[in-house]
C-alpha cells in the first residue's frame, strides 16, 4: 500500500505535564517539538489543563461554573499557550498550522477531503499540522444531539470522544503509515500495577488476527490517568480503525524520543500484521 504520511503522532495530556511541579513540562515539549518535522501529522491534548494550570497560577483559584462552561474556558486559555510553546521549540525553518477539528470533519465527505487535502499540502509546503479538538466551541449536550442525528442517515458515524479516537481518524484519513501514541505509561500492561507486564507485539498474520489480539488485550485494560479520560482499552478499540488500512501503530511513553521510539530502541507495545 502506498500511504501519504510517514506518522500520525499523538501526545495526552497527562504526559505533557510535570506531576512534581503541576506545570507544562518544557523540558519535553522542547525535546519533542524539535523532532516533528513535515510528513508527520500532530495531534496534541493538553488544552484544557495547561489552560486550568495556567488560570491557577494567575488567580490562585479554580474558574466556577458548569463543567461544560469551566472546560470551554480552560481550552480557549490553554490552546494559545499550547501553541505558543509547540511554535518556540519547532525548527524555526518548518512552519507550524494549528488545526482545530470536530466529529463534523469526518462524517461529512466534502469536509473530510477538504481537511485530507490540506493536511497532505502541508509535507509540500515545509509545514507541519498540530491537531486538536476544538473543545473552546464544541459542547457534550450539542455533540450528542448532533451524533444522534447522524446514526440516523449514516453507519459509521466518527465521534471523536477523545484526542486518540482523532488521531487514529486523521491515520485513516491521511493513509499513514505509522501512529504513534504517546502517553504517561510504557505501553499496554497485562496488569497496569505491574511494569513487568509489559506487552511488547500485538501482532498476527492477518489484519482479522491483529483485531482478534488487540480485542483479547482490551481484557487486560481498566482505568485512565486522569477523570474524563477513557483509558487503554479505548485506545486500543480506536487503533483498530488505522489497523485495518495497514497502519503500523506503536503505544510509548513520551519521556522517550520519537527516534528511539520508531527505531525499537524504546520499550513500547507495538501493533500490526507481521
Amino acid at each position: 500500500m502506498k500511504f501519504d504520511i510517514k506518522l500520525v503522532g499523538k501526545i495526552g495530556s497527562m504526559a505533557l505535564i510535570d506531576k512534581e511541579s503541576n506545570i507544562l513540562d518544557y523540558t519535553l515539549m522542547a525535546r519533542l517539538s524539535s523532532e516533528l518535522k513535515p510528513g508527520y501529522v500532530w495531534v496534541t491534548s493538553g488544552a484544557v489543563e495547561i489552560g486550568r494550570l495556567d488560570y491557577i497560577k494567575r488567580t490562585g483559584k479554580e474558574l466556577k461554573g458548569t463543567p461544560e462552561d469551566v472546560k470551554t474556558d480552560y481550552s480557549a486559555q490553554g490552546q494559545s499557550i499550547l501553541m505558543a510553546t509547540y511554535r518556540q521549540f519547532v525548527d524555526a525553518k518548518y512552519s507550524i498550522r494549528q488545526v482545530l477539528v470536530e466529529h463534523q470533519h469526518f462524517n461529512d465527505e466534502q469536509k473530510r477531503e477538504h481537511l485530507k487535502a490540506m493536511l497532505i499540502r502541508c509535507k509540500d509546503q515545509n509545514a507541519i499540522p498540530i491537531i486538536n479538538y476544538n473543545d473552546a466551541i464544541s459542547t457534550e449536550e450539542s455533540r450528542r444531539f448532533e451524533i444522534q442525528s447522524l446514526r440516523k442517515k449514516i453507519k459509521n458515524v466518527v465521534e471523536c470522544v477523545d484526542n486518540d479516537e482523532t488521531a487514529s481518524q486523521i491515520a485513516c484519513l491521511v493513509k499513514a503509515e505509522n501512529l504513534l501514541i504517546l502517553t504517561s505509561a510504557d505501553g499496554i500492561y497485562r496488569d497496569s500495577k505491574n511494569p513487568d507486564t509489559l506487552i511488547e507485539e500485538i501482532s498476527g498474520s492477518s489484519v482479522y488476527e491483529v483485531l482478534e489480539n488487540i480485542t483479547e488485550c482490551e481484557n487486560y485494560c481498566n482505568g485512565a490517568s486522569r477523570a474524563g479520560a477513557n483509558g487503554a482499552k479505548a485506545k486500543l478499540e480506536y487503533i483498530k480503525e488505522a489497523v485495518k488500512i495497514g497502519t503500523k501503530v506503536t503505544i510509548a511513553s513520551a519521556k522517550y524520543s520519537i527516534k528511539d521510539i520508531m527505531s525499537g530502541k524504546a520499550k513500547a507495545t507495538r501493533i500490526g500484521v507481521r
